[in-house]
């Protein structure tokens, strides 16, 4: 061979290098960054936009790919189901997490969706693990894929959401102590020194004496979204008595305390500190003051979109600071539901179909009617929220049939005043179409469900009496978007509605991971 024959030899193979390279896949982020924001609404995020600065919301929608519809695949989300879908990619049926709390069929009694007497609190008597969640997580998964070297931590203000965002195989949850204020925790995980250090020095309490929640500038309190009531006063609140952490947890200023903490997690950890990917996940508040409605605390609930832009900037600085906005990957959305808009108005005075469905009496009258049709017992064990629960073993003891028990049940139930419809766990099992039956199906789980689901109708209120549970029955649309920031995507606004199942497959796919294995639904694309 000649020098010159040598010499194009070498080049070709340096180019045929060089094309292989760009052909490559890229780089996994080093960190993730998975933001939940509790009660959170593109109408409201809209509406008080000319209030945010340029750092936060603003800097997502205008550089990252924003959908601005999504929604969740099952009916009727609440805190814990909707981050149990967020982590999983699943629904209620297959992740077992249909609320916050549901009914213990052996004590007859509610238990909390993360209760597990195994495990003691740090910082907390409230013993806490993920054993309810009944499949893996993405942050699991990312955690066998790396042979445990992921680094997963989870920190919300409330002890349901931190847990389920921390998933099973999390190095940590974080949470805040309902009656301290204190950073608490479960011995579930591996507790870091930092922590306690942490409580000693910084923690709310030290300071929550001193604290006073008003209008963050002159803009809030002039700016008035709202139509009721007119124009009103700039609010001030303290926080003092029994109560002052609950109060506390549900106002502007706990996504300060978040931040502050995350802000410690960081400096405290070796989080997208290598090239293996960590996850950090994040729950902030976007509900109204102490769970009030829009109508009597709408300045508050305008100043807390206010503060929260202010946090999430804060935490996209911080994290860029330490990672590089190259090398990490936001993704933000919402729990999907709201209780701002349950309000104690006489609907009846402005000829509004309206009324009160107290769950208590059709449990009674239910009883009666199988009395009457089977022999006098105790047919019906309980009810929680619009559920029912039957006394299975007796009813199998009586060698009675279930299906037609559940069918009687449900056409007597069906003529009650306030009921829209009545859904047996047969039904649903077989999945006999109806409109809306998915949503209501995938809201369901065989094992912590009641056996009767009443559907109220809108505009009337549900009561439980025992429980002091009054709630008004909407089935209005809440649209609420979902963001992607980093890793060098190109910014766009997608107006097709997407489902929240669908994330966790699509950071699968970006970590090149498995998604978690009760997770269906197909990624999103242009993500990586």
């Amino acid at each position: 061979m000649t020098a010159q024959n040598k010499i194009l030899a070498s080049l070709a193979l340096a180019m045929a290098g060089l094309g292989a390279e760009a052909q490559t896949a890229p780089d996994v982020p080093r960190l993730v960054v998975n933001v939940i924001v509790d009660q959170l609404r593109s109408d409201y995020l809209e509406a008080f936009s000319p209030l945010f600065g340029e750092g936060g919301f603003q800097r997502l929608m205008k550089e990252g790919k924003a959908y601005s519809q999504a929604e969740y695949p099952f009916d009727k989300p609440d805190r814990a189901s909707s981050i149990a879908c967020l982590v999983s990619g699943s629904s209620p049926y297959e992740n077992g997490i249909i609320g916050q709390r549901w009914l213990n069929r052996t004590s007859l009694q509610p238990t909390g969706c993360v209760d597990d007497n195994r495990y003691e609190g740090q910082f907390t008597l409230e013993k806490s693990s993920p054993v309810n969640l009944a499949v893996s997580t993405l942050s699991d998964e990312l955690k066998v894929a790396t042979e445990g070297r992921a680094l997963v931590y989870a920190v919300a203000p409330e002890r349901d959401a931190a847990v389920l965002l921390a998933g099973h195989a999390a190095d940590g949850a974080f949470w805040m102590n309902d009656e301290t204020g204190e950073w608490a925790s479960s011995t579930y995980y591996a507790i870091p020194h930092w922590l306690s250090y942490y409580n000693k020095s910084y923690h709310a309490a030290r300071r929550i004496g001193t604290m006073m929640w008003t209008p963050t500038n002159s803009f809030v309190g002039e700016f008035n979204y709202f139509v009721s009531g007119g124009t009103k006063n700039p609010f001030r609140h303290s926080f003092k008595g029994e109560r002052q952490f609950r109060e506390f947890k549900a106002s502007a200023l706990v996504n300060e305390e978040v931040t502050d903490f995350v802000s410690h997690c960081l400096q405290n950890s070796m989080l997208g500190g290598d090239a293996v990917t960590d996850v950090l996940s994040v729950g902030y508040y976007a509900g109204n003051y102490d769970h009030k409605t829009a109508a009597e605390c709408p300045m508050e609930l305008q100043d807390t979109y206010v503060r929260l832009d202010n946090q999430l900037a804060r935490l996209i600085e911080m994290v860029e600071r330490k990672v590089g906005l190259e090398r990490v990957l936001f993704v933000l959305t919402s729990t999907g539901y709201s209780d701002t808009e349950d309000t104690d108005d006489d609907l009846s005075r402005y000829k509004i179909p309206s009324g009160e469905f107290n769950i208590g009496r059709a449990q009674l009258l239910l009883n009666m009617y199988l009395s009457a049709v089977y022999g006098q017992a105790k047919y019906v064990e309980a009810c929680m929220g619009n559920q029912i629960y039957l006394n299975l073993k007796y009813i199998a003891d009586k060698g009675l049939n279930l299906g037609e028990v559940l069918e009687r049940s449900a056409d007597f139930l069906i003529q009650l005043d306030g009921v829209r419809d009545v859904y047996t766990s047969q039904r649903l099992a077989q999945g006999a179409w109806t409109p809306g039956i998915r949503s209501i199906r995938n809201a369901y789980n065989p094992k912590t469900s009641g056996d009767i689901l009443i559907q109220v109708a809108p505009g009337w209120r549900l009561v439980n009496e025992q429980t002091g549970e009054r709630k008004l029955q909407r089935e209005s649309y809440m649209g609420f978007p979902l963001y992607f920031y980093g890793l060098s995507l190109q910014p766009e606004v997608v107006e097709t509605p997407v489902t929240v199942d669908r994330i966790a497959p699509t950071l699968a796919r970006c970590l090149r991971i498995r998604a978690p294995n009760a997770c269906s639904s197909s990624p999103l694309t242009g993500i990586r």
